[in-house]
């Protein structure tokens, strides 16, 4: 499994439309692809968005990005986006967290 944590910068005065576009469209177009989001944040004041996705491997990223699907839907996301910053991490925790 591949966890990302993706850290975008968002264009000022962009992010409450980027917030609704995240979750209408990228959300479930991916997560029909097997690459889903397990959790999103927004930090205002940074015009910051950090969310954390999974998928199986590099071919099931690639399926999506060069899905129709997602194609359909970029135009809408690239003019939001002003930076990029993505970090691929491993699991570091050795107990599991207390529920």
């Amino acid at each position: 499994m591949v966890t990302q944590v993706r850290v975008y910068t968002i264009n000022r005065g962009m992010l409450d439309s980027w917030i609704k576009l995240f979750n209408e469209k990228i959300v479930p177009t991916s997560a029909g692809f097997g690459v889903h989001v397990v959790g999103a944040w927004a930090n205002r004041p940074q015009n910051e968005f950090i969310w954390v996705r999974t998928f199986e491997n590099e071919e099931t990223l690639k399926r999506y990005e060069d899905s129709p699907e997602r194609a359909a839907y970029t135009p809408q996301t690239g003019p939001h986006i002003a930076k990029i910053e993505v970090r691929t991490v491993e699991n570091a925790l050795l107990v599991p967290a207390a529920t």
